[in-house]
């Protein structure tokens, strides 16, 4: 099995880009923080993903980045980490709060003192805004009280939406797996499982076929919870007659992949079947109006009135596609007021979600937006599916 990994020169590449941002906009530096769920901006910098704890990354106007972890996960970043200076913190500790008398950390003070030798910090910058926690906001507001904290997540937004050679080979793989792990799924799932027995079947395909995680919390979701554009799975029945939504997503070296269908124990019900069949029909459009040079509310404008004119607008919740990277979904958004335009490899999910008071569907692929139009990333099976 390949080991697929993002290369050093690809992160040294990172570095550079950022810190030319942190220049141009006036800062000291920029620190991006991230979760254990939305770990994008510290992987993205670092190749680390924390556990438990958060972590953070400082990229300076001038030096090398710093990796910030908490108290417990020195080995496991030293290991994983592409940043080699490392700092430990108690704000990055978990929410558990344990004090950890016997660890010796640093502080954000001592932090700036090594990388700045005691230049006043006047401005910085703040990525992942969004999930910015108070325990770092307070530890960055101690150690410089009169520097002013700018919302900066643009440095690091900008920088992934448009995808490199490298970054386009991951998503690529994680949507073969996901690929993969549909069609096993359809194979081994019986009307009388529960929609969590079905998650056990996607997550052993996922990992038999490579991945390193979940893309997202898998989405089995029978009958009436089908209607639900995010939920969890349960314990109930997938059952026949019923519209089951099924989004199966794999990551690979921090890429994520999303590909769902509907699917349907039986012949779909007349009016089940004209909705999945909008649906598809609107999925398919959407691919067909999208490429380079585009601008994204046009694409959105002509979803909607497609919908009208197949009489389902009652029936979607939100538009036609959403960024994807690192995070399933990310920036950024096709909605109304959305006036950039398509440039030559961003990724997006044509995500085609519609649904009424009884069931609700999801047909679901990502595709690489090219010059003369997208390059699915995910294309199988989509079509009715009824078994």
């Amino acid at each position: 099995m390949k080991l697929y990994r993002i290369p050093d020169e690809e992160f040294k590449r990172r570095w550079e880009a950022v810190q030319k941002g942190v220049k141009e906009k006036g800062l000291d530096f920029l620190i991006a923080h991230s979760d254990e769920a939305d770990f994008a901006n510290v992987r993205y910098l670092s190749d680390y993903w924390p556990i438990f704890e958060s972590a953070g990354v400082i990229v300076p106007a001038e030096g090398a980045p710093a990796l910030l972890i908490g108290p417990e996960s020195e080995t496991f970043a030293r290991d994983t980490s592409r940043i080699k200076k490392i700092y430990k913190l108690i704000e990055y500790r978990e929410s558990a709060e344990p004090e950890y008398p016997s660890i010796q950390v640093d502080t954000f003070s001592s932090i700036f003192q090594e990388i700045f030798g005691g230049r006043q910090v006047k401005k910085i910058g703040i990525a992942s805004y969004q999930i910015f926690p108070l325990p770092v906001y307070e530890g960055l507001k101690k150690a410089a009280p009169d520097a002013e904290l700018i919302k900066s997540d643009e440095i690091i937004v900008d920088l992934r939406i448009i995808k490199s050679p490298v970054e386009l080979e991951m998503l690529k793989e994680a949507f073969r797996i996901s690929e993969a792990a549909l069609a096993k799924t359809l194979k081994k799932m019986k009307p009388t499982m529960t929609e969590l027995e079905v998650v056990g079947i996607i997550e052993e395909a996922l990992y038999s076929e490579g991945a390193e995680y979940e893309g997202h919390p898998q989405y089995v979701l029978a009958g009436r919870n089908s209607n639900h554009a995010i939920g969890r799975p349960g314990y109930a029945k997938l059952g026949r007659k019923n519209l089951i939504q099924l989004n199966i997503g794999a990551r690979v070296a921090g890429y994520s992949s999303s590909v769902g269908r509907p699917v349907c124990f039986g012949k779909m019900p007349q009016d089940m079947r004209k909705l999945v069949q909008a649906g598809l029909d609107m999925h398919f459009k959407t691919m067909e109006w999208m490429k380079a040079g585009i601008k994204a509310n046009e694409v959105v404008k002509k979803f909607f009135e497609y919908g009208e004119k197949l009489g389902v607008s009652k029936n979607i919740l939100y538009g036609p596609c959403h960024g994807l990277g690192m995070m399933e979904v990310e920036r950024p958004w096709m909605e109304s007021h959305s006036d950039y335009y398509l440039e030559e490899n961003m990724t997006f999910q044509v995500d085609t979600f519609l649904y009424c008071e009884e069931y609700g569907l999801r047909w679901e692929n990502g595709v690489i937006v090219k010059k003369d139009g997208v390059e699915p990333l995910s294309k199988k099976l989509t079509k009715i599916i009824e078994l």
